[in-house]
């Protein structure tokens, strides 16, 4: 039976897969081939609908035990196992599934503004061509109704934000000792400190990663009728492309994305009366989250001085 070691548990858009990319490189550390598994997110099959594109990525998900096992399976002798799926943080099933079946592991968890975070999300999703609301306000807005209507972890721009409820959640499963915190613009900012913090939580030697590798850049999407009509149709593929072999979805989706990408410029700005509406969905549980962990975000609750933009 082979079963990680370490998990990266959360969150989305806060350098999980740049913190993934530089992790492989560690001699003393073997991360699976695939970044997200998504083993813990559902006991059995994963549901099988959702929103545009959720589908499809049911279909990736990793859900049999013995599939889940093989990821590791050629992990060198010695070496720790480990895997990056941010939603397990979110999911407070995963977070119960992690403990039964993997309770002695360790847990990294790297936060950001959660408004930030938001933003990136949703802008993640306009510039695949997924989400159909331009505006990130009201895309926000619509969350609720897509959460009942069964929609992925990963349209919930909102929910996913509220870290003061997950950890409070996760600490009463997990001892403190096996959950390492720590806050993206460290990994933006000082990713060597970042890293060997990592990997001396890890238990293996320090000084070996030199950097965090760069992020992909979300391209530029303007809303432009041209690319209002390609959007409806990645939509309508992400809807519908499930009933087809991969090829043939990779084959229509391919230019759809080349052709939506086709302009350069700068990604839309977070502005300050964006960041004044959205923020207070946060306030109370920044609070909590400060009383859990005993660490100040006040940074946070900035709205005149916001972080600097980044990917």
């Amino acid at each position: 039976m082979t079963l990680p070691d370490f998990l990266v548990i959360g969150v989305p858009k806060a350098g999980t897969t740049a913190l993934h990319a530089a992790l492989v490189h560690h001699p003393e550390l073997y991360l699976s081939a695939v970044k997200e598994p998504k083993y813990f997110l559902s006991d059995g099959p994963p549901p099988a609908e959702g929103g545009p594109g959720d589908a499809q990525t049911y279909q990736e998900h990793v859900w049999r035990r013995a599939d889940y096992e093989a990821l590791f399976a050629p992990a060198p002798p010695g070496t720790l196992t480990g895997e990056a799926t941010p939603f397990y943080l979110y999911d407070l099933d995963a977070q119960a599934r992690i403990k039964r079946t993997v309770p002695d592991a360790k847990l990294i968890v790297v936060v950001r503004n959660p408004v930030d975070r938001a933003h990136s999300n949703w802008y993640h999703l306009w510039a695949a061509g997924l989400e159909a609301e331009s505006d990130f306000v009201t895309a926000c807005e619509l969350e609720p109704e897509r959460k009942a209507a069964g929609w992925a972890h990963f349209w919930h721009y909102l929910g996913q934000g509220r870290y003061g409820e997950q950890l409070q959640h996760l600490y009463t499963l997990f001892d403190d000792e096996q959950v390492l915190l720590m806050r993206y613009r460290d990994l933006r900012d000082t990713p060597m400190e970042a890293l060997d913090r990592v990997c001396a939580f890890l238990g293996v030697r320090t000084g070996i990663l030199g950097a965090v590798p760069s992020e992909n850049v979300t391209p530029y999407v303007p809303d432009t009728p041209v690319n209002s009509l390609l959007r409806t149709l990645l939509r309508t593929g992400g809807r519908f492309g499930q009933h087809f072999p991969v090829p043939a979805r990779l084959a229509v989706r391919g230019p759809l994305l080349t052709a939506l990408h086709r302009q350069k410029g700068p990604r839309p700005r977070l502005t300050a009366e964006e960041r004044a509406r959205i923020l207070p969905y946060f306030t109370d549980d920044i609070e909590l989250l400060e009383k859990v962990t005993g660490e100040s975000f006040q940074d946070w609750l900035d709205i005149d001085n916001p972080p600097r933009p980044h990917r």
